[in-house]
Parts: C-alpha cells; sequence; structure tokens
C-alpha cells in the first residue's frame, strides 16, 4: 500500500516536502521515506508505509540520531581525533533492509538494490 500523509513542518510548503520525499523514492531500492523533529514525531512521510508505521519510525529515527550524536562526542573524546563531530546521520541495516537518515529525513531501502553512497547523497541535499 502505497500512503502520503500530511505534512505537518510549519515554514515549509507542504508541496516543497512532498517533492522532496518523491525524489527520494525515486532513488534505486528506496521504497519510503520521511522526516521528523528532533523529538521524534512525524512531519511527513511517502511510500510504501502506513502512517501508523512512519510514526513508529520517526520516533526510533530521532532515538537513534540523538545516539548517534552521543557516540560521535565519545568516539572524539576517546581517540583525540576531530571529525567525528558533529554528527549529521547514520545507518542500520539488517539482512534485507536499511534505514538511512540525515538530519531529520530517512529513507528505507532494500539492501540488495541500494547505493548508500547514492542515498546519502541525497539525503545531504535535503538536509
Amino acid at each position: 500500500m502505497t500512503a502520503t500523509a500530511e505534512i505537518y513542518r510549519k515554514g515549509v510548503a507542504q508541496s516543497t516536502i512532498m517533492a522532496d520525499l518523491n525524489a527520494l523514492l525515486q532513488l534505486k531500492g528506496v521504497f519510503a521515506a520521511g522526516t521528523f523533529t528532533d523529538d521524534g514525531k512525524l512531519t511527513g512521510y511517502a511510500g510504501d508505509i502506513t502512517e501508523d508505521e512512519a510514526a513508529m519510525a520517526a520516533a526510533m529515527c530521532a532515538a537513534n540520531m540523538h545516539m548517534a550524536r552521543m557516540q560521535a562526542d565519545g568516539y572524539t573524546a576517546m581517540s583525540g581525533e576531530s571529525g567525528w563531530t558533529p554528527a549529521t546521520g547514520f545507518a542500520l541495516a539488517g539482512p534485507k533492509y536499511a534505514v538511512c537518515v540525515m538530519g531529520n529525513t530517512g529513507v528505507f531501502a532494500r539492501l540488495g538494490e541500494a547505493s548508500f553512497n547514492e542515498i546519502f547523497k541525497a539525503l545531504s541535499q535535503q538536509a
């Protein structure tokens, strides 16, 4: 089932957000895309995902983004090397699927079809 939610992000035109999400859906292997607030509220989604699934993913992506920032700070402190911070995104992969997030935008992708390089390049243009 393909679904599209109303977009709630203030100050950005709904058509702009949907165009951005729909552009992400054109990437090979990507089957869903969404945006969320820092505290995990869903602000928009598109693709093969229900609103409930997108809302749960938004909460998980925001939580993982906070963890990524904490880990980047720790890696910087442990290694004494710069280049870890500020954390701008993360990826989590299982045997078949991956979630890739940059800023407050993320995508779900099929691993056998997707290119992490292409996905993160596109996400960096959205952020």
